[in-house]
């Protein structure tokens, strides 16, 4: 007679926190190899091109990624629940030139900034209330909000133009100052990455972004409030887009209104090559960073060899189109390492819980 107890009943959970924990080795090599692969490229182009980590080389190097790294830091955590966000673009354009007005009225910069991350705020807490509440899919959406944003941009912005004359000269020193050879902007991108980081790890909700993804059913039946989760990671996307044009602003001190166009397809690239799993639960902002970090590089190492900028697209192409290969392979084997470990446990749950009258 076979006898199941209650307390019997959690073995069932080990191949599962079994399977997390190789998903997790599988993506920390991931992120581990695609630092490799930086390194290699910038020893390479180094090799090729001796000023290419020049004190203003590096600066320039870690400038072009900063934005880039702070929108994939927003995108990751949407991705994570099983989303995406494709209006961080248009979301990055309109804040820039928003903010590039208040300045070129004479405004505070603290001021400006603060006005451009509640601008991306809003735009996310929009996208969130139609994804969560309207439970509309997240693609059609945010492909509908990008095109409503970059009309709205249109019409207001029409042909005029914000340049770095028109704004206050600390605001551009600062966009392209630094501490030798660290922008100041690049100091704080690290500092939210960082702080993102933390959050996701150590803070219940953050973990809980990681559960949603994996599962939204089982979620939902462990108590966890879906609909919160996601607007929060919308809105949190939202607002650092908004930071992302105003330091946009800062950096190249010139706004139009086709300032963010295909910016989102570059942002979701980075977050994919750099192991955020698109179906959702798996990743981490470390490896979205270095997948910025990487295509940015790309951008910057092509030119450097004397390479055609023509072949940047293609190789982002090929870089997205491998990761998304490799997030497919590591699926199906940890798929099948879970089915040989729940294959395995069950003999062994069901003659621990055998008993004779």
């Amino acid at each position: 007679m076979t006898v199941a107890t209650p307390e019997q009943a959690p073995v069932a959970e080990t191949p599962q926190s079994g399977g997390t924990r190789l998903v997790d080795r599988v993506f920390r090599m991931r992120e581990l190899a695609i630092l490799v692969v930086f390194l290699a490229m910038i020893a390479v182009t180094q090799a090729g091109n001796s000023e290419f980590l020049s004190e203003q080389g590096v600066k320039d190097l870690l400038l072009n990624a900063t934005i880039l790294v702070l929108v994939a830091t927003g995108q990751s955590l949407v991705v994570i629940t099983r989303n995406v966000d494709l209006s961080v673009g248009s979301t990055l354009g309109i804040t820039a030139f928003a903010a590039g007005t208040y300045l070129h009225g004479g405004g505070d910069p603290v001021v400006a900034i603060a006005l451009a991350v509640l601008l991306g705020v809003g735009f996310g807490l929009l996208n969130g209330l139609l994804v969560s509440l309207g439970q509309v899919p997240a693609l059609v959406v945010t492909l509908g909000t990008l095109y409503i944003v970059r009309g709205i941009d249109s019409i207001w912005v029409g042909s005029r133009q914000i340049t770095a004359a028109d704004l206050p000269g600390g605001f551009v020193d600062f966009g392209s100052g630094g501490l030798s050879a660290v922008p100041y902007l690049a100091l704080i991108a690290l500092a939210v990455l960082i702080a993102t980081a933390y959050y996701l790890k150590h803070f219940g909700s953050g973990r809980e972004l990681y559960a949603l993804g994996s599962n939204p059913e089982a979620a939902r039946l462990a108590g966890i409030p879906v609909r919160k989760r996601i607007l929060a990671a919308y809105t949190f996307c939202g607002g650092l887009a908004g930071l992302a044009g105003a330091m946009y602003l800062a950096r190249f001190g010139n706004v139009d209104s086709s300032t963010g166009n295909g910016y989102e397809m570059t942002v979701v690239s980075a977050v994919v090559v750099g192991g955020v799993v698109f179906t959702g639960g798996s990743g981490s902002v470390y490896g979205a960073a270095l997948g910025a970090l990487l295509l940015t590089s790309i951008n910057s190492a092509l030119p450097a060899l004397g390479v055609s900028s023509v072949w940047v697209l293609a190789i982002n192409g090929v870089l997205l189109l491998l990761a998304i290969a490799v997030d497919r392979i590591v699926g199906l084997r940890v798929a099948t390492a879970l089915k040989k470990k729940s294959a395995s446990a069950k003999p062994a749950v069901e003659k621990k819980g055998d008993t004779r009258d």
